[in-house]
């Protein structure tokens, strides 16, 4: 292994497969997300972020589907109100 930078607190290394090693002042291994920020820092090791994953367009489209049911549902409703209006008055009439 290469030394890359070698500080008071950690030493980084370059393997044999170009990949990095960092070792702290105990000469322990460094793993995880330390040995990413000691990296990045260094200007070593460069991080993307991941892109939020999209909603999924079946749960939308079964959410208007929804939807559209439950109109469909009150609009015989509303169409029953004014029948039962008209039927009463037919009775008062009588």
């Amino acid at each position: 292994m290469k030394v890359v930078k070698k500080t008071s607190e950690y030493t980084i290394y370059q393997r044999g497969d170009k990949r990095y090693a960092v070792q702290d002042a105990n000469k322990r291994q460094v793993n995880g997300e330390e040995k990413v920020r000691i990296l990045v820092e260094e200007g070593l090791l460069t991080v993307s972020v991941a892109a939020a994953p999209e909603p999924e367009p079946e749960v939308e489209e079964a959410a208007e589907e929804v939807a559209e049911e439950a109109a469909a549902e009150e609009a015989p409703a509303e169409e029953e109100a004014p029948a039962a209006e008209e039927a009463a008055e037919e009775e008062k009439d009588k």
